[in-house]
């Protein structure tokens, strides 16, 4: 029989009619997600399956149909307000769909039909203000989502919408809870973001069952503690020194590791202020998710500068390495290279561009590291084409200070055993202004501007090699990420409004379809009753929409809140 939890108060506000039936849902047992891979039709978690590759072999819709595919049915999500924006990627389980909103409300949706989308139930958290929020995850009969005012996790009952447990980080206010929590075992991880906003991160592991916290590691050391000594400044930079967690991380099973991303250093412009490599932001981090240990950490830009955190997924893949059949993890950097390394340890196996970068003359192949990071430097020249220093004015660097590949998820295919990057393709002016490192002045240490259109490049690349197998450029950003799928699709969602699917093999487009509101968040797919759909929300958040300043033809662009489902 399914475990049943008893109600705290419930918070929940209920729309329409529970969901009513002769038997409950199945529990998402730590077995099932696991083997997420053995039930292509669902997507149970934010990455649908622990290795985070956003690649489904569904294949009922593939190159030869795909010119049918139509609108199947649309559900408004959002409130009254007339500025919200969605980044969730939607869950699906035998056809009933669980998404967040800019408020953390909670939706399931009733897809079972195929032709309309109903909403069964809504929980509404009640946030004092709209925050980034990119989903739920499930474990049991829950569906575990974040939320803020104060950041707090919630779990609620799948079946009737209500709160069974709260778990609240109110002892750290100023942070965000903006990732989809990650279910491990019997644990629920959370990883703490709003690091530009001058917040220590942080990431916890919380009992499943009670919300209880278990354990709390915070990414940027205290005095004393290992890597502190990287923070070589007098102005206790540490204490707001950023390493958010903005994505949610993967994980592996046969190693007991979970590895997350870290975002830049606080301020984000100005090294100066915080002298030294700056650990452990910039970095994978894998942790043992039972304990909160660090088990090894990867930094891709010491001392950055220019906002390259890494928060984008780190993927797990199974590559040959001199002959040798290896565990590893690739990586699209916001910084402008792609790397793969060794799953257990970090080590690097290569790392090379996939678009112009000039901040660095490359990377070293044996260390990780920029080949112009000099160790006796508390702050980083690099290439001196990119330096700057708060005498210089804006220099231009390559790629601008949002990447590159950045939140916005990459796919790799199980398929073609390519991935495939999602990359604004602009570089921008960045320049240093040491008046902006507080909190009254909004931390960034600095400024950028870019007088061209943000436009977007969607490269396959061979993870192994790093060689570059085609590239589609898109008039467009591609704020939206990537969804690859064993019929040889990639899925794509731009902030013109565009959804759609390119051959996995030529990149070339085979169909689109324009809904007229922008996407920031990432598509998914999966079945019910031997259909395939693809769903996407619509709703570009602030961050997506001043990408097109320099785009006067969507200059009045509405945007809208709306969950798009599409079927042959």
């Amino acid at each position: 029989m399914p475990v049943r939890y008893s109600l705290i108060p419930a918070i929940a506000l209920l729309a329409g009619g529970t969901c009513t039936g002769p038997a409950l849902p199945a529990e998402v047992t730590p077995q099932r997600l696991v083997n997420a891979d053995k039930e292509p039709q669902n997507w149970l978690m934010n990455h649908r399956t622990y290795d985070g590759q956003r690649f489904s072999p569904l294949a009922r819709i593939n190159r030869d149909n795909v010119w049918g595919l139509k609108l199947a049915y649309a559900v408004p999500l959002g409130g009254g307000a007339g500025n919200e924006w969605v980044q969730a990627t939607p869950l699906a389980e035998d056809g009933f769909l669980y998404i967040t909103d800019s408020w953390g409300v909670l939706y399931k949706i009733d897809g079972t039909s195929g032709d309309v989308g109903r909403i069964v139930w809504r929980m509404d958290p009640k946030q004092q203000k709209q925050s980034r929020n990119r989903g739920a995850t499930m474990w049991g009969n829950l569906v575990v989502t974040a939320a803020s005012g104060p950041p707090r996790i919630v779990a609620t009952d799948k079946e009737t919408g209500q709160v069974v447990w709260e778990s609240s980080f109110a002892d750290t206010p100023e942070v965000e809870l903006s990732s989809a929590p990650l279910a491990i075992n019997d644990k629920i991880i959370v990883g703490a973001a709003g690091g530009d906003q001058g917040v220590r991160d942080w990431i916890a592991g919380l009992d499943a069952k009670s919300g209880k916290r278990l354990w709390q590691k915070y990414v940027i050391p205290a005095p004393g503690e290992p890597g502190s000594e990287t923070w070589k400044d007098k102005n206790n930079a540490w204490q707001t020194g950023g390493g958010a967690m903005w994505v949610t991380g993967t994980y592996d099973a046969a190693t007991n590791q979970t590895i997350w991303g870290t975002g830049n250093p606080v301020p984000m412009y100005d090294p100066t202020y915080r002298p030294g490599d700056n650990l452990y932001t910039n970095s994978a981090i894998s942790w043992d998710p039972d304990t909160g240990k660090m088990n090894w950490y990867f930094q891709f830009t010491p001392g950055d500068m220019w906002d390259f955190d890494e928060v984008g997924t780190h993927i797990l893949i199974d590559g040959d390495v001199a002959g040798q059949s290896r565990g590893l993890i690739t990586h699209s950097a916001r910084n402008g290279f792609l790397y793969t390394m060794e799953r257990g340890n970090g080590a690097l196996v290569m790392a090379k561009p996939y678009m112009e970068v000039n901040w660095t003359k490359g990377i070293d192949q044996k260390t990780g590291k920029p080949v112009d990071y000099d160790p006796a430097k508390d702050i980083q020249v690099y290439s001196t084409q990119a330096n700057h220093n708060p005498i210089e004015g804006a220099k231009k660097v390559c790629p601008g200070h949002a990447g590159g590949n950045n939140y916005w998820p990459s796919s790799y295919s199980q398929k073609t055993k390519l991935m495939y990057v999602p990359a604004l393709s602009n570089c921008e002016e960045i320049a240093i202004d040491t008046a902006e490192h507080s909190k009254a002045t909004g931390w960034s240490g600095g400024s950028f501007k870019n007088s061209e259109r943000y436009e977007s490049n969607l490269t396959a690349i061979d993870p192994l090699t790093g060689e570059m197998k085609n590239n589609a450029h898109l008039r467009y950003p591609n704020y939206s990420g990537a969804l690859s799928t064993g019929g040889g699709l990639v899925f794509i969602g731009l902030l013109d409004g565009t959804v759609a699917a390119l051959d996995d093999s030529t990149l070339e487009q085979l169909w689109k379809i324009n809904v007229g509101s922008g996407f920031t968040a990432p598509p998914m797919t999966f079945e019910v009753n031997g259909k395939q759909y693809v769903a996407i929300a619509s709703g570009p958040s602030s961050a997506g929409r001043s990408r097109l300043v320099n785009t006067p033809e969507l200059k009045d662009q509405r945007q809208a809140t709306v969950l798009f489902v599409f079927g042959l």
